[in-house]
This record gives C-alpha cells, structure tokens and sequence, in this order.
C-alpha cells in the first residue's frame, strides 16, 4: 500500500505541474499576441479620435483593418523593440537615413514652446542625439530661423504619462496638435512663431521628411506613433509666420 500510495502522489503532482505549465504557456501567448497587437489598440484608442476632428493626412485608415501587410509591420517593430535598439538614440528612429550633409552648426541648443501642449522652453540640442535629455534638432537639417527644414525628434509614450518637463516623455500628447496650432522657437534672445500647417502618420523607411525647402523657415516634430508604441512615425509641420 505504502508503494501505491507514493506513486499516486507522483502522478497527481505530475499532473498540476503540467497543468500550470500549459496554463503559464497560454499566458505567455496571450501577453506576446497583445503585445504584438498593442499599436492597433492605441491607434483606436487614443489616435482615431483625434483623426475625426482634424485634418492629419494618415496612411492608416482611420477604422484600422488587419491585413497581412499591417500584421508584418506590427510584428516587425516589436522584433526592433525586443532586439535592445535603443530609441534615445534619434540616429535609430530612421535606419534607412544617412544625411549628406551637415549643417554648420551655429549655436549648441535653443529652446521651443508649444502653449497647447503646455511644454515651455524644452531645450532643442543641435550637437547630438540623446533623446533622454533633450529633444534633437537632426544632424543634417536646417536651424531656425534659416531657410530651410528643421527636424526636431522628441520621445513619445502613454498619454497618460505625460509629464512636459519629462524628455522621454514629452511629445506623449503630440497626437492633440491640429492645423494652425503655434510652435514658438527662442533663439539667441529672438523668440520665432511657427504655424502648423500639415500633419501626417509615415512608416520609419519613410525619409522624406528630411528633404529641405528653402523657400521659406520650417520646422519639423518627429515623434512615435501611436503613443506608447514605435510602430509609425508621426510628422508635424510647421511654417514660419512672418515677423
């Protein structure tokens, strides 16, 4: 009986272990599906209502469908997100860019303001690309007020956390800006108004934000999209009002 009674015992305990395996198995799943998936449940949560009140020109429609070509990108920025690419790093938020030309750089940093927003004199560096610390104006691009685009990158997360002092955190209500909206710059004791007069949703291989019109000073926000993911690439531009 004593031999009987211990291999049932076994048995039963063989059992629970294989039961919580399949159950930390299933959860496991469940958790890498919503996670793969999370960028389409932001997008309806947080993006798609502020679609229906502006005039963004988006790629995605605004009633999101799934399809083979959405599901590999989807798949694919979470592959970049688990592989360790470091997104204080703004050189790694377009990998397909390699500028051709950089500009002289005048001054080391200045300073923006967006009132909607209620981020005041965020420092802007113009010398190199730690996103955790500042936002960066893009090697290769133009400084304002000069002719020509400049591209600002900034750090995006879950509206939620937003917190405008906060670097990584202070472009997470970026996705509120709409047409006509005003961007200030400060620039060695100049304070500059840029109007925003177009906003788009690109893919991260998308480069042509980072061509230069020299006909008038513009300025470019890059940031993350949509928040709390780095699936897309939201793109706002501005224009320099006259002085």
């Amino acid at each position: 009986m004593g031999k009987y009674y211990y291999e049932k015992a076994d048995k039963i305990l063989r059992k629970k272990t294989l039961r919580l395996l399949s159950l930390l198995i299933l959860f496991t799943g469940l958790v890498i599906i919503f996670y793969i998936f999370y960028p389409l449940v932001s997008w309806q949560v947080y993006f798609a209502p502020a679609l229906a009140s502006s005039k963004i020109q988006a790629p995605i429609p605004r009633a999101t469908v799934v399809n083979s070509s959405e599901i590999g990108s989807l798949i694919s920025q979470a592959g970049n997100l688990l592989s360790g690419v470091d997104y204080t790093n703004a050189q790694n938020w377009f990998p397909g860019f390699n500028p051709t030309a950089v500009q002289e750089r005048k001054i080391s940093s200045y300073t923006i303001s967006i009132p909607k927003l209620k981020i005041n004199n965020a420092t802007v560096s113009t010398i190199d690309n730690d996103l955790a610390i500042h936002l960066v104006n893009y090697q290769g691009t133009a400084f304002p007020p000069d002719k020509g685009t400049a591209v600002i990158f900034g750090h995006s997360t879950l509206p939620q956390l937003f917190n405008p002092s906060d670097y990584k955190t202070i472009f997470a209500n970026a996705y509120q800006l709409k047409i006509d909206d005003d961007i200030y710059t400060y620039i060695d004791g100049v304070s500059y108004r840029y109007k925003i007069f177009n906003i788009s949703v690109v893919e991260p291989a998308d480069t042509s934000i980072f061509e230069q019109n020299y006909d008038n000073s513009y300025l470019t926000l890059v940031t993350c999209t949509p928040p709390g993911t780095i699936w897309k690439r939201l793109i706002i531009k501005s224009k320099l009002e006259k002085i």
